[in-house]
């Protein structure tokens, strides 16, 4: 896979805000703890420091919560650790089964969210939009680091990547970015 956006992009941590009352399932958040293989220890110390604790599968924990987890491990850590926990997503998080091709991949990440995250009103989420044949974009209105949407599409991609294209490439577009303020960040998608 090509990728377009480098690790520097984004030097500081995030700062987003929760959606009011919206909650997040514990098998999901068992994608930090399996994004940190070599320091799950320290994973769950960061969800514990922020009242993730303990840390079980069925349990919903608030969203604030997790999101000053993130920015912790991005801070201690680095931007690289957010984007392999955002690849560890599908591994762990609940997911529609029987996905076979890119689009319904992509497709799919939007119901994922819905079915590990929940809350009155709008909680956010992951729009596609086919392009053409070979070009989609993505529109993450969640209040999620860049780097841990840029792995989670990694790992879609890379799950479904067709058979007759070498590569699947995600850029983070410009003009589009929540860290700057945006309501959403958007990602070309290209295979």
């Amino acid at each position: 896979m090509e990728l377009k956006t480098p690790p520097s992009v984004h030097p500081t941590p995030p700062t987003f805000a929760a959606f009011q009352g919206v909650e997040i399932v514990g098998q999901s958040i068992l994608a930090i703890v399996n994004g940190m293989e070599l320091a799950q220890a320290r994973a769950l110390r960061i969800l514990a420091e922020n009242g993730i604790t303990p840390l079980e599968a069925k349990t919903w924990y608030p969203m604030p919560s997790l999101l000053k987890s993130f920015s912790l491990v991005f801070e201690k850590i680095g931007p690289s650790t957010v984007r392999t926990i955002g690849r560890k997503i599908p591994d762990s998080a609940h997911f529609p089964p029987d996905i076979d091709t890119l689009e319904k991949g992509l497709r799919a990440v939007d119901l994922a969210y819905k079915m590990n995250h929940r809350g009155k009103g709008n909680i956010g989420g992951y729009h596609y939009e086919p392009v053409d044949k070979r070009n989609a974009r993505m529109r993450c209105d969640n209040p999620y680091p860049c780097d841990l949407d840029y792995g989670l599409l990694e790992a879609i991609t890379d799950r479904f990547r067709p058979k007759d294209s070498l590569w699947v490439r995600i850029e983070h577009d410009p003009k589009s970015c929540r860290r700057r303020g945006d309501g959403a960040c958007t990602y070309n998608i290209s295979w």
